[in-house]
């Protein structure tokens, strides 16, 4: 299996190495490892859903 760094992982993702690296430690990428300081992600890892958003919200007035 490949690897890959935070930072490249960031910016095939469109966010910064400091949340993926948050997403590792929390478990939410499968298969990532930590060697020393530095996280190792599997290059077919799926980008985890973010859990501060909903695609269902709906807006004030909207429905009125």
């Amino acid at each position: 299996m490949e690897y890959i760094t935070t930072k490249e992982v960031g910016e095939n993702w469109g966010i910064a190495d400091s949340i993926v690296e948050y997403y590792c430690s929390n478990i939410r990428i499968n298969g990532a490892k930590k060697i020393g300081n530095t996280w190792l992600i599997p290059i077919d890892a799926e980008k985890p859903v973010d859990e501060r958003y909903r695609g269902n919200k709906v807006k004030a007035g909207e429905n009125e």
